[in-house]
């Protein structure tokens, strides 16, 4: 494509009411990236997808996709699962996958060979000839996840894409959106469940009320919580407390606190020297749950 972002917006509005639902939200996917748009129920990611592929008109702001200013241009090198699912229950899956694609533009020979070779590395070669009728929830979300990428798009448009699948589902489909990144294609997608965000996402966005409340890398998001120390003494002493950080709490056989600042180095020495030593030390880094929880505010973090 040449572009160095797939998807370039600025200052997104939509109304319905008087209710702002997305309220001057800025996204930024480069091209060839996974870039999650994260937020609780509720939270405006549906609506901003859609003024992103053109499928509503924001009230305010402005937008490119792919290097489009009007995201309709662009619809044949886009792929698009959106968070309603629908497919024609009589279709063969073979069928249905093709379909989607001549919907892009491709050729209906293409696509239905397209289609075995899709449903094969999907683990669903056995169900090509299957009605969509007699497949499970999960099987046909794939199919039709299959028909948003048979075209070989350059951008690939995921809203909730785990929503209701069972874990082996989720884990095929995460292989697939890493299959289309692989490929060349820039991946954008929305999600409540962060473990697939912290997995997959290259950059991220984090909205709430309509407003989005932080843009970056997952690490980035991570390093708005300090690390936290898990330290086990050799032997207990509740005068221990008098050596450890003030913020220590009992946690299982040791203590738990923030990474002191200066480092955990000083602590060690203070604790070596004062007889107590280490039978265990961990340093772990918070999650981007407890990330997105501080980001949004915990009232907001619930649907």
């Amino acid at each position: 494509m040449g572009e160095e972002w797939a998807v370039k917006a600025s200052g997104l509005v939509k109304r319905f009411g008087d209710r702002r639902v997305v309220d001057g939200v800025d996204i930024a996917v480069p091209t060839g990236a996974i870039y999650g748009v994260l937020g609780p129920n509720g939270a405006g990611k549906t609506t901003t997808l859609r003024m992103l592929l053109g499928i509503i008109e924001p009230d305010e702001g402005h937008r490119t996709l792919l290097g489009f200013d009007s995201p309709r241009d662009a619809s044949d090198h886009v792929g698009y699962l959106p968070e309603e699912r629908g497919l024609y229950p009589a279709m063969k899956a073979r069928e249905a996958i093709a379909f989607m694609g001549a919907l892009r533009g491709l050729d209906w020979k293409t696509g239905r060979a397209r289609a075995v070779t899709l449903m094969e590395g999907a683990g669903l070669g056995h169900a090509v000839d299957e009605k969509i009728r007699k497949l499970s929830k999960g099987m046909a979300q794939l199919v039709q996840l299959l028909g948003s990428v048979v075209h070989q798009p350059d951008l690939l448009v995921l809203d909730e894409p785990f929503s209701g699948l069972d874990p082996v589902n989720q884990e095929r489909l995460e292989k697939l959106i890493l299959v289309e990144r692989d490929r060349g294609a820039s991946i954008l997608f929305s999600t409540h469940i962060m473990s697939h965000a912290e997995r997959l996402c290259d950059r991220l966005a984090i909205i709430a009320g309509g407003k989005r409340r932080f843009e970056g890398t997952v690490d980035d998001a991570r390093g708005v919580l300090p690390q936290r120390v898990h330290y086990t003494p050799h032997r207990p002493d509740p005068a221990i407390r008098g050596v450890l950080p003030p913020d220590a709490l009992p946690d299982r056989d040791g203590w738990r606190f923030e990474l002191p600042g200066g480092g955990i180095e000083t602590l060690l020495v203070r604790l070596i020297d004062a007889g107590y030593g280490i039978s265990g030390l961990s340093i772990e880094r918070p999650g981007l749950h407890e990330a997105f929880v501080r980001i949004v505010g915990q009232q907001e973090a619930q649907p």
